[in-house]
């Protein structure tokens, strides 16, 4: 059976809600303020050698600590609980079995998924994105995206490799008739469907206020509204919803990624 390394566990009280940052720039920086406390992060690869690596840059970046390593995507739903992890960062071939356990994961109260491989394919990102991850990496990122997506998702919002987002913005791009209906999204106005499109391709907050003419903390809020109205649980999802209804294939191309 494989071992696993687990760090050891601190059982805290109930924390208050955790502040709320901005989608990871193509820049990799993260904007806002980090959390005032250690992200706690759980490791699931089945690569020793990965995990290791994966360990030593999380352990040295600022604001994170590492709660445990799993062997399996089975290991990793059973210690995402145990450990109360914020973030799992999953090393995964994407079969039936991984996406099952994603959902797993997601549905933790306080979890957020972020998934590494070594596929760019946008069916690969749509599909772990509708199973509930936040992240969809890349594993030769640079190891400051990963540092950053880490914070970002612990803040409820999403983190795609920019070479991921231009994949699934050309493939839904490439498909302009795709309206597959979906519960609320007709609620939603304009300018809610506006702003969704553009969070959609990777647009932070800033971003979005900058490009409408309006304050960050308008954009948030009509991100936020979206949200409510598509019953999505974090900002990943509504970008997956985003693609899935065709906002992204009718947005502007000025908003495009470069």
């Amino acid at each position: 059976m494989p071992s696993i390394a687990v760090a050891s566990p601190v059982i805290a009280a109930e924390e208050a809600a955790r502040p709320r940052l901005r989608l990871v720039p193509p820049s990799h920086e993260v904007e806002g303020q980090l959390p005032s406390r250690e992200v706690r992060v759980l490791i699931a690869s089945g690569h020793s050698l990965l995990r290791a690596g994966y360990r030593a840059l999380l352990e040295n970046a600022a604001g994170i600590s590492v709660a445990a390593e799993a062997a399996t995507v089975e290991q990793a739903v059973g210690l995402a609980h145990w450990t109360e992890a914020d973030v799992v960062l999953l090393d995964a071939s994407l079969t039936a079995e991984a996406i099952d356990s994603i959902r797993a994961i997601s549905g933790l109260a306080g979890t957020s998924v972020i998934v590494l491989t070594g596929s760019e394919d946008a069916d690969n990102a749509f599909a772990v994105l509708r199973a509930g991850a936040s992240g969809f990496l890349v594993m030769d990122c640079d190891p400051d995206e990963l540092v950053g997506a880490v914070h970002a998702v612990a803040g409820g919002e999403a983190a795609l490799s920019p070479s991921v987002t231009r994949r699934l913005i050309a493939r839904f791009a490439a498909q302009p008739d795709r309206r597959e209906a979906r519960d609320g999204l007709e609620e939603l106005t304009p300018r809610e469907r506006e702003v969704m499109a553009l969070a959609a391709r990777g647009l932070s907050n800033d971003e979005i206020g900058e490009s409408l003419a309006v304050s960050p903390a308008t954009a948030k809020t009509h991100i936020n509204r979206a949200m409510m109205k598509l019953r999505a649980r974090d900002r990943a999802q509504l970008v997956a919803f985003a693609y899935e209804s065709g906002l992204v294939a009718s947005a502007p191309s000025e908003h495009g990624l470069n």
